[in-house]
């Protein structure tokens, strides 16, 4: 039976009330969210100047949260995934507002506690509200929802990047953490409002911890006898074994760019990387609605960002730097969205926050480990920023191969 055309953005928006509240809390909390992130490389990079403590705080937002993701999957198919969205919105709020407290050198531990336990806090919601989609969303809005969802935190990004620097130097670093814990609450106050229908499966008798082990067991069991899930759970970490390397150091080479505003210069690429990611799952959507061709967009999308960031390294860094930065972002925005919307059809309800919790700890393992790599090798003289992006743009490239030679080959053979 063909598949039923998408509705489109304006109409998903207008007609589902529940998909429509879901998206205005993630509007508010994704705002806050990158003028917060913008602030805190500001701190860091005013409290210790290094490359290595910048890296250190793209580790501990995102190493938590691999920790965290299969127990926060195995919570998001065993309790209501709405309340868990709350709890962990207030939770982070919470976490937010705790940052004041940074005020100078020796309270980076804090800074870095704080921001490990606000992604702790994120793994359950994060998971919980991928898993909820497709509860609130009928078959011919899946696509049209989840290139939305992923287009508005690119929109957003590039919008809170763009003007992190200008509403930090306004209302001040502190500032800004107070109004990201107040997104946090209004995205709660949203989330409170919506019925987010959801089939939940039953613990197995036993111990908690016991039955906790058994159920996070029987998700990675699910995926490695379906392969057609694992695979597609696989790529946002085939993206980041590179590109997380990369994406960090674009804070290393904004205040390159504009060295007597660092905080802009850092904003201006984080925004056009937001623009490049809005622009991917909008391209995707309107003129690749083939699913059977996704899995070679994945792989050319990956090999094409490190191409692009092979620019980056070898040309002159001025502000057309943001060209092939834009462009490369627009490739994994698509691959973003497609892997996300083929994993929702292909994983049953039931075991579908697991699936997700388990696809962002590979992904943010993935990332840890390239952001390390790259952070230390700067720390450390190694390597220079150049080549920095040349070496990481080459793992890129590589992991894209990969992908072409390997998944694609079974992707056309199930």
């Amino acid at each position: 039976m063909p598949r039923r055309a998408q509705v489109g953005y304006l109409e998903l928006l207008r007609t589902n009330i529940a998909y429509r509240r879901l998206w205005y809390g993630a509007v508010a909390s994704d705002l806050g969210d990158w003028f917060s992130t913008i602030a805190v490389y500001l701190l860091i990079e005013q409290l210790t100047g290094s490359p290595f403590a910048l890296g250190l705080v793209f580790v501990t937002k995102m190493l938590p949260f691999a920790l965290a993701s299969p127990l926060a999957g195995l919570v998001a198919d065993r309790v209501s995934r709405r309340g868990l969205m709350i709890v962990a919105d207030i939770v982070r709020a919470l976490f937010a507002l705790g940052l004041l407290l940074v005020r100078e050198p020796g309270h980076v531990w804090l800074l870095y506690a704080l921001s490990a336990l606000q992604m702790i806090a994120a793994a359950f919601f994060i998971p919980a509200r991928s898993a909820a989609i497709p509860n609130i969303v009928s078959d011919d809005e899946i696509l049209t929802a989840n290139a939305l969802s992923a287009s508005t935190w690119s929109a957003l990004l590039a919008i809170g990047a763009a003007l992190g620097g200008f509403v930090t130097a306004v209302i001040g670093i502190r500032g800004v953490f107070i109004l990201d814990g107040l997104t946090y609450l209004v995205s709660a106050f949203f989330i409170y409002r919506t019925v987010i229908p959801q089939r939940t499966q039953k613990a197995a008798g036993g111990s908690l911890v016991r039955t906790a082990v058994l159920d996070v067991v029987s998700g990675w069991q699910y995926m490695r006898n379906r392969p057609r899930v694992g695979r597609m759970a696989l790529t946002k970490a085939f993206w980041s074994l590179g590109g997380g390397g990369l994406v960090y150091m674009l804070a290393l080479l904004g205040p390159i760019l504009a060295p007597a505003a660092p905080a802009m210069g850092i904003g201006w690429l984080y925004a056009l990387r937001g623009v490049g990611t809005g622009i991917g799952p909008i391209v995707a959507r309107a003129y690749i609605p083939d699913r059977r061709v996704w899995p070679v967009m994945m792989g050319i999308g990956i090999a094409v960002t490190g191409v692009l960031y092979q620019l980056v390294a070898l040309m002159p860094w001025t502000w057309w730097v943001l060209v092939p930065v834009v462009i490369a972002h627009t490739t994994s925005g698509a691959n973003w969205v497609t892997s996300t919307v083929l994993l929702q059809e292909r994983t049953e309800d039931s075991f579908r926050g697991r699936v997700f919790a388990t696809e962002w700890l590979l992904l943010t393992l993935a990332d840890t480990a390239s952001i390390l790599a790259a952070s230390i090798l700067l720390e450390r003289g190694v390597i220079d920023l150049r080549q920095g992006f040349a070496l990481f743009a080459g793992v890129q490239i590589v992991c894209g191969v990969l992908w072409l030679a390997t998944v694609v080959r079974k992707e056309a053979g199930s």
